[in-house]
């Protein structure tokens, strides 16, 4: 959380990597920042999530009661922080229901929220982007995917669920979290499981085709997902589709403003918006980090690493890796042949990839083909002040 690092992390990464990538950190935990040892820990299966109350006891002591917080326990319960069986159960059923069919039949009801917004956006110069675009667009994405309709929810309840998702989701930091920000997620995460049960309860009464029938109803074999299976993977997909796209559109708006040549190149030709989108991920990840922990006695890069341990897995550092990628400390949205670690991999890869690239690719088409004289006041962008998602909380755009 310090100042300098969230400011500018990259040349703390640049040297992490390039003099101690396998750093053993005084805070209990290995740290790697070289792309092939991120991969090699992301995808291989003797890393796995591990027991989950040891590994946030690690931030805090031993005689914290983990689970007896709403906010850590519905973590517990998050298909990604579980490992096979459970999580293959969990990922499959709910893969299932956010099928790449189900996501690209959504491409034009996409585009035409896109479109409608930006229209409004450009009748307010100089509004902060990020709360009226970049938190916005992607929630009315889940909402319209989740079959939610106008009806059922109002600008202040969107505000809500944006802020909720925003004060439960410093769990998933690398660090305590004090008594005052524990007890905010602690309530929120109650707000959130009781809109969500309620929605659950309206779709068995009443079936729709969206994604919240389709996850009520949700079958492998004999098993299906329970209430609290539910309320937790929808949650988790909601606030996911917020944190790591809504920051994934705002950098990328601040990095078109302070890169005109390569915005020179999307306006002259939009058929790299898939490619741009890609490098917005790759140079400033929205998702700067992710754990794993070993699940047996094992080797990375000549290091040992006991059963048990906790590997900090820098993927921003390894997406700027120059062993990997040219020009790794440079915007460049020509193609490229190599993929960021952003989505993660192996068994736990994103399962919203798809819709986040979709929802990156979309907004960039519409945004050049409506407004490509677009304005970001750059000097006055704000970050947020955290570690793991990264991103802004104030950028001024005109369009």
């Amino acid at each position: 959380m310090d100042p300098q690092l969230l400011a500018d992390p990259y040349p703390i990464f640049r040297w992490l990597r390039e003099e101690d990538p396998i750093h053993r950190s005084d805070l209990g935990f290995w740290v790697m920042t070289r792309y092939d040892d991120c991969r090699h820990v992301l995808i291989d299966k003797t890393f796995g999530q591990g027991d989950f109350v040891k590994n946030i006891q690690l931030f805090y002591d031993d005689s914290f009661d983990v689970l007896a917080n709403p906010a850590y326990a519905w973590l517990s319960r998050v298909f990604v922080m579980q490992d096979p069986p459970t999580h293959t159960r969990l990922r499959g059923l709910v893969a299932g229901a956010l099928s790449l069919k189900r996501i690209r039949a959504m491409e034009p009801r996409v585009r035409e929220l896109a479109r409608t917004m930006l229209a409004k956006l450009a009748e307010q110069p100089g509004i902060n982007f990020i709360e009226s675009f970049a938190y916005r667009f992607p929630t009315l994405v889940m909402c319209d995917m989740l079959g939610l309709q106008e009806n059922e929810f109002s600008d202040e309840l969107l505000t809500q669920l944006n802020q909720a998702i925003a004060d439960t989701f410093p769990v998933f930091e690398t660090r305590a979290l004090d008594t005052g920000e524990l007890a905010l997620a602690n309530r929120q995460m109650e707000f959130l499981t009781a809109f969500f049960d309620d929605l659950f309860e309206r779709r068995r009464a009443h079936p729709r085709d969206d994604l919240t029938t389709a996850l009520v109803s949700a079958r492998e074999g004999d098993a299906s997902l329970s209430a609290e299976e539910l309320s937790t993977s929808v949650i988790g997909l909601f606030g996911a589709g917020f944190e790591t796209t809504a920051h994934m559109i705002g950098n990328g708006m601040y990095l078109l403003g302070t890169h005109p040549d390569e915005r020179a190149k999307l306006a002259v030709n939009p058929g790299l918006a898939p490619d741009a989108t890609e490098e917005i991920v790759r140079y400033e990840s929205s998702l700067q980090a992710t754990y794993r922990t070993a699940l047996a006695d094992t080797v990375v890069a000549g290091q040992g690493i006991a059963a048990g341990d906790r590997i900090l897995t820098i993927v921003a550092a390894a997406n700027r890796d120059r062993a990997v990628f040219a020009q790794p400390e440079a915007f460049v949205i020509d193609p490229r042949a190599e993929k960021p670690l952003t989505f993660g991999g192996g068994i736990h890869y994103c399962v919203g990839a798809e819709l986040a690239r979709l929802e990156g690719r979309v907004f960039l088409e519409e945004l050049f083909s409506a407004f490509p004289d677009f304005e970001v006041d750059a000097h006055g962008a704000r970050l947020r002040q955290a570690f793991l998602f990264r991103g802004f909380e104030h950028l001024a755009v005109s369009l």
